[in-house]
This record gives C-alpha cells, sequence and structure tokens, in this order.
C-alpha cells in the first residue's frame, strides 16, 4: 500500500505558477486518507479568484494517477484566501484579510467604474467582498450600483454597511443629509471621515476590501496608507500617455510609503465596432455581419509600457463600450446586467489578476514574518 509520504512526495512536484511554490510546502494539501487503493484529500487553493485554480486542479490529477497503487481518487477543491496584510500588528479590522486601494493620478480614467466591478467580479467567484467608497467630496458608487436611496444604520455604535449583488458597500453618499449636496471639508475633517468609514464599520470576515480612493495624491490617499496596513494598490489608467504620465505620480506617493503596487490596469483599452457592415457572399447577393475592427481611441499599450518601464505588473484592459457605461447610469453594472459578455469577461480576468496578486503579496509577507521570527 502507498505511504502518506509517497503520496506527498509526489504532489510536491505540483507547482503554483504564481507562488512558485509547491503546493505541499503551501499547506494545500488537507485531510489526506488513504484507504487500501483509495485516495482522498482536499486541495486547498490560495483564492477562488486565482487564475490558475483549473491548471492547478489538473496537475494534481495527473500527479496521482502516475501512482500505480492508486485506483480511486476522492479530491476535493476548496479555496481559502490568504491573509495579505499584517493582521497581528492591526487591532481595528483584524478580520479583513486583504485590503486593496484603487488609485488614480487624475479624474476621468473610470475609475470607480473598475472598483466597483472588480468587487463584483471578485465576488462573483465566492469572495467575500466589501467596497468602501473613499471619495468623500464626490460619492459615486451608491448611483452605480443603484443604492442611491438607501442609508446606512448604526449597531452597537458601529455602522453597518449596505448589501448589494453580494459585496458589502459603504460610502458618504449613503447619508441623506449629503447624498445631494457638495461635501464641503477641509482635509484633517475628511480623514477623519475615512477612518470612520475604516475602523467604525462592522464589515465583518472579509476576503478582499476594495476602497476605491479619490484621484491624485491628496490627504485620503496618505490618510489609507497611514492608517492600517493594506495589501496594496492598483492603478487604474488609460492608454493616453498624460494619462499614464500622471499615473505615476499616484505609484510614486505609495512606493515612498513603502506601500506595494500590485499592478496596473488600463480602462478604455480599445473600441469593437458592433456596426453591420454588407460583405459579399461566396456565390451571390450579399449578407450582413457585425464590424468588429478594433480601434484604439486613446492609444495603443500606454500602459503596458508604463508597467514594463516601471517594473509593474499589468493586470489587464478594460474595453470602451457604451454598455459598461449605460450600466453604471442605471445603477446595474455589467457583471450584474450582462455577465457573459466580452466586458465582463474582461473584468473578471482583471479581478483574478488581482486575486493573484493578493496571495504572492501573502506568500512574501509570511516568508518575512518566518524569518524575522528565526532571527
Amino acid at each position: 500500500m502507498v505511504s502518506v509520504d509517497q503520496v506527498l512526495s509526489t504532489l510536491s512536484t505540483v507547482i503554483d505558477p504564481d507562488l512558485k511554490k509547491s503546493i505541499v510546502s503551501m499547506g494545500m494539501i488537507k485531510d489526506l486518507e488513504i484507504n487500501g487503493s483509495e485516495l482522498k484529500f482536499t486541495l486547498e487553493l490560495t483564492t477562488p479568484a486565482c487564475p490558475f485554480n483549473d491548471e492547478i486542479e489538473q496537475d494534481v490529477r495527473k500527479a496521482i494517477a502516475s501512482i500505480k497503487e492508486i485506483s480511486k481518487l476522492d479530491l476535493k477543491v476548496t479555496a481559502k484566501v490568504m491573509e495579505g496584510r499584517s493582521l497581528s500588528v492591526d487591532q481595528m479590522l483584524p478580520t479583513v484579510k486583504n485590503i486593496i486601494g484603487v488609485a488614480s493620478g487624475k479624474g476621468g480614467v473610470g475609475k470607480t467604474t473598475v472598483s466597483v466591478n472588480l468587487a463584483l467580479a471578485l465576488a462573483k467567484t465566492g469572495a467575500k467582498v466589501g467596497l468602501l467608497d473613499a471619495d468623500i467630496y464626490g460619492p459615486s458608487v451608491p448611483l452605480m450600483l443603484g443604492m442611491d436611496k438607501a442609508a446606512m444604520e448604526v449597531d452597537n455604535n458601529k455602522l453597518q454597511p449596505v448589501e448589494s449583488h453580494g459585496i458589502k458597500v459603504v460610502s458618504f453618499g449613503f447619508f441623506a443629509e449629503q447624498a445631494h449636496q457638495a461635501a464641503i471639508y477641509r482635509g484633517p475633517i475628511i480623514s477623519g471621515i475615512l477612518k470612520q468609514f475604516l475602523v467604525d464599520t462592522n464589515w465583518s470576515d472579509l476576503d478582499y476590501l476594495i476602497v476605491d480612493l479619490p484621484p491624485g495624491t491628496g490627504d485620503i490617499p496618505l490618510t489609507l496608507a497611514q492608517t492600517i496596513p493594506i495589501t496594496g494598490i492598483v492603478v487604474v489608467t488609460t492608454p493616453q500617455d498624460v494619462a499614464s504620465n500622471i499615473a505615476v505620480k499616484a505609484f510614486g506617493m505609495f512606493q515612498k510609503l513603502n506601500i506595494p503596487i500590485m499592478g496596473v490596469i488600463e480602462n478604455m483599452s480599445y473600441f469593437t465596432c458592433t456596426n453591420e457592415i454588407e460583405v459579399p457572399k461566396r456565390l451571390w447577393g450579399k449578407t450582413k455581419k457585425k464590424c468588429g475592427k478594433i480601434h484604439y481611441i486613446f492609444g495603443k499599450d500606454g500602459a503596458k509600457r508604463m508597467s514594463e518601464k516601471h517594473n509593474l505588473q499589468f493586470l489587464g484592459g478594460i474595453p470602451l463600450n457604451p454598455g459598461i457605461m449605460e450600466g453604471s447610469d442605471s445603477g446595474r453594472p455589467v457583471l450584474v446586467s450582462d455577465p457573459n459578455s466580452t466586458m465582463s469577461q474582461s473584468f473578471m480576468t482583471v479581478a483574478k489578476n488581482v486575486a493573484a496578486r493578493c496571495s504572492v503579496l501573502a506568500s512574501q509577507l509570511g516568508d518575512e514574518m518566518k524569518d524575522a521570527a528565526a532571527n
């Protein structure tokens, strides 16, 4: 009969493509049981949103198939999101595993649209997700989620998030007296509001908290970086060089604060023509089909070039499409209104890449903590 050590030795040849580590050394093999020629265990992945989940499972099955003594495999696949920040030193948000700030160097690049759909995409994979609208001056998350008439409640001195499409949402726009008024506050007050939203909210257990930051490098991004440990920052830009050059200032600030830059998302990457055009048939007449031609309206690969220049991860591109804009204006984001569309799939790809970066940073953090304990 095959031994547990033999099985683990075989499984140790399976490497997580993101973490570059054996799934055995990462503790992904749980509850392993051998009963004669039958093998049973759980494969616990680092996030339900990992882009390589299917690949890892196939590699595991292939590895076990190489063991001749095993005739039957009962494999259960689950996921447990890794902690990408130092929860041991954070007494204010000890139940939130990852905090991801979504930043931009300038307004008008679709940062909030990306934040909303990123949160929805992560939730769609099965993760527990929260969304904090940290743009106090111009909160637009409630409108994009069709929650502009919602209001937050307070219970036991804690703000209670409003739930929408499986995510927990907090926004200054939920306060009735502020929803349709301009917020006129100085920096210290704005910083105080953000701190309250972070630490005085009943977020409960979250795998990911997405924080939609206002554009630029002002008080709110600085407050987030200095208040609690965060996993990292995602920078949103558009393809043109002027937007990319300004985005450099955004991640430059966080680098000075020793906050990891998880990568760059390019919004409005390209436009695909959907007009119908006439084309000749092979034998006679004409027929109609959709054009399908891709137009790079704001330039091509600006975010990729910026990522390569500054050694950052390119997390993916989001197309320019009226459906995304219409979904945001109507309160039904494209992940909700058209989940199988090309636009939705682009957000799902970006979300999986963001989740993968969280796992990588969590693994690095774990190694650092082990090294510190050893020394």
